[in-house]
């Protein structure tokens, strides 16, 4: 019997809050963080809907996970809340969308 051996994953440490920040300064910090991927890639679904931009292919909930968001300006910080810098690629129009 083969004896399979787990490492332990330590989570990030987080930083205590600083209480000598104003509210500005924990303000634009937040601003600044980006948001987790999924965060706008189900925003980007909502929006434009499951269907390529490129092809037109539709999707479904069950077939979603070939959609991927592609950043128009290829700034994956740059997360408008209207939208307006993604696009819902198919995996195959993305990768050529990367190939040159």
């Amino acid at each position: 019997m083969r004896k399979t051996s787990y490492r332990i994953h330590r989570s990030r440490q987080t930083k205590k809050a600083d209480s000598n920040k104003s509210v500005e300064e924990i303000v634009r910090e937040l601003q600044h963080t980006p948001p987790k991927k999924s965060d706008y890639r189900e925003r980007s679904l909502n929006i434009h809907g499951f269907i390529c931009a490129r092809c037109g292919k539709e999707f479904d909930h069950k077939t979603s996970h070939l959609l991927t968001v592609h950043h128009k300006d290829g700034n994956h910080l740059n997360n408008p809340p209207d939208g307006s810098n993604w696009e819902n690629l198919c995996v195959y129009c993305h990768d050529e969308e990367h190939s040159w």
